[in-house]
């Protein structure tokens, strides 16, 4: 008996270890959809820069927000499309003084609503001329990250830099490549963002998930086609989440995808990515 109750014992022990390993999963969704997604069993949102802490908002407007956080059940954990399209960070005419007086106003909001990271995704904004060098827009690029990754410090704020698609923009397409430029940057506020929407459009392996651990800080996630929520074509996300898992990842995983219906559709989300998560992190 007492041989069964200490193996019964060491399971349970061992289940706690086991559940504490799999990342906790948030959902990017505008903050008016709060209730909504706390019924749904999730703890943390992601907002968008230009609604919640743009330096571009008036105080009013700022201040209205902040009550808004406040308020929400829901921790606001990120805000994403740092950069809007008119405030070019690579290739042609970066205003660099532009870029670092705005990258300071959003971080300096997203300290005072306590948000933690801004994510860089802004296609757009990173866009490359075809006739620019690409090794130039690189190196301008680490250059102006890591005057960035000061501000971010400065106002305890981490940058994640997203890999995007090739149909989204034509600069820093793979998470290879994104994960080559944070290494460059080379600080610690300025990380890497593992967006398996992306790799899976670009056709990008798991083992660039394996390949960029020292680097990964943060995770976002969404169906290839259609960048549906997890569970509309049963995307198998399981090979990515086993990379992630070998690396000793226990950050979070964002659902960043479009919805039919939210409110029917988030615990359903969860759900489907929990089921794979686990398989995932047990093996």
């Amino acid at each position: 008996m007492k041989v069964y109750t200490m193996n019964l014992i060491a399971l349970v022990l061992l289940s706690n270890v086991y559940a504490q390993k799999i990342p906790e999963i948030g959902i990017a969704t505008q903050i008016s959809n709060d209730s909504i997604v706390y019924q749904a069993g999730y703890k943390f949102i992601g907002e968008g820069v230009a609604r919640m802490i743009s330096p571009r908002l008036s105080e009013i407007d700022f201040q209205k927000n902040k009550k808004k956080v406040q308020d929400a059940k829901c921790g606001v954990y990120m805000c994403n499309v740092f950069f809007p399209s008119d405030i070019k960070i690579a290739g042609k005419d970066v205003d660099e003084a532009k870029v670092l007086s705005y990258s300071e106003g959003v971080f300096k909001r997203a300290s005072m609503l306590g948000v933690e990271a801004v994510v860089l995704g802004s296609g757009g904004a990173r866009k490359i001329e075809e006739d620019v060098d690409r090794e130039n827009a690189i190196a301008d690029f680490i250059s102006l990250g890591r005057k960035m990754a000061v501000l971010a410090q400065k106002n305890n704020v981490k940058i994640f830099l997203e890999n995007l698609n090739s149909t989204e923009t034509n600069f820093m397409t793979t998470l290879t490549d994104a994960a080559e430029v944070v290494r460059a940057i080379d600080h610690p506020n300025f990380r890497l963002n593992v967006d398996i929407y992306h790799m899976l459009k670009e056709n990008e392996s798991p083992n660039s998930i394996l390949n960029a651990g020292d680097v990964i800080a943060y995770v976002e996630v969404a169906e290839k086609e259609g960048r549906t929520r997890p569970g509309v074509n049963n995307e198998n996300f399981i090979p990515y989440f086993k990379a992630l898992k070998q690396i000793g990842y226990q950050g979070k995983i964002f659902i960043e995808s479009r919805w039919t219906d939210l409110a029917t559709e988030a615990s359903i989300a969860k759900n489907y990515l929990e089921i794979q998560l686990k398989k995932a992190y047990a093996d």
